[in-house]
């Protein structure tokens, strides 16, 4: 029989206690500005978290680093385009990666202020994906742009620019030219709905699609020593490129190692955790992994980097 009287003890004094109550939230008051409420939040887990990417991120720009900043298209169609123009004006941004639907939804928002269709009632008919406009546009300009030179990312975005479109100042990919930030798109073939068109081109789009790789492959070595890298709601096609972008550029001869990554996604997804959080810094680094709805999230986080800047 165990005999209960012999355990042993000491003081809880003497442990060391992980939470700890300098770290606990502010009380909430009436009347304060973004700064009050963002020094509010409680020093621990997610919000400590959050943090230190802020912090990395405004360091990564007063010392010249790269931000690279990687999204899924649910990130335009959040509304967030302007939240990202403002980071590309205050060049928090240096770089950004989209996939195909990204181009598609900033290209509709500039031609009409407006985007996303009713996928469920439009594939009853065989009508989703089919406006005429949008893959018009987006594949005449990827046709126009990499047959003169030029990347994917960088033909949509002189296209729009050229262009007359009315709401092309809430564009992403016009004010990324405009302020001379590269936009890196990376397209899997039949992903997107102007594939579906005659006008697509399977070899332009790839040949543009490949440029762009080795745009961020470039943009990649200057995360050396400090730099940050962003991924916003891409679950599968930008980890997997981030990934082998990278290790091309150390294969290359860049020691690319001490920088940050974060991805931030309303679940948990394997290839981000992966292939942007945990593998890319195991030479030297931090990895970040915060949980969030994008609308929330991406505004947070600016608002807090402007701040810090």
């Amino acid at each position: 029989m165990i005999d209960i009287k012999k355990v042993k003890t000491y003081s809880v004094k003497a442990r060391l206690s992980k939470v700890n109550s300098a770290d606990f939230a502010r009380i909430p008051a009436k009347n304060k500005g973004f700064r009050a409420f963002y020094d509010s939040l409680p020093n621990i887990l997610k919000a400590k978290d959050l943090r230190c990417v802020v912090n990395d991120i405004a360091a990564a720009r007063k010392n010249g680093k790269a931000v690279i900043f990687m999204a899924g298209a649910h990130v335009i169609k959040c509304g967030l385009n302007l939240v990202l123009i403002e980071l590309i004006k205050n060049k928090v941004i240096t770089c950004i990666c989209l996939n195909g639907a990204g181009i598609i939804h900033d290209f509709e928002i500039a031609f009409q202020g407006k985007t996303s269709e009713d996928v469920s009632q439009n594939l009853k008919t065989g009508k989703f994906g089919m406006g005429r406009e949008t893959a018009e546009f987006i594949n005449n300009a990827v046709a126009e742009g990499v047959e003169s030179g030029l990347g994917l990312g960088l033909s949509v975005a002189k296209k729009i620019a050229d262009s007359k479109l009315p709401y092309k100042n809430l564009s992403l990919l016009y004010n990324a030219h405009k302020y001379k930030v590269p936009v890196c798109v990376f397209v899997g073939i039949g992903t997107d709905i102007i594939h579906q068109h005659p006008s697509f081109n399977a070899g332009f789009t790839g040949e543009g699609s490949q440029r762009d790789f080795y745009t961020l492959t470039e943009n990649i070595r200057a995360l050396k020593g400090g730099g940050v890298v962003l991924n916003f709601g891409s679950a599968v096609m930008l980890p997997e490129v981030f990934l082998k972008a990278l290790n091309l550029a150390r294969n290359l001869g860049s020691k690319v190692k001490d920088f940050t990554t974060a991805t931030f996604d309303m679940i948990y997804q394997y290839r981000a955790a992966q292939n942007v959080v945990a593998r890319p810094v195991i030479s030297g680094g931090q990895g970040y992994y915060i949980i969030g709805h994008h609308e929330i999230m991406l505004p947070l986080l600016a608002q807090a980097v402007i701040e810090k800047l």
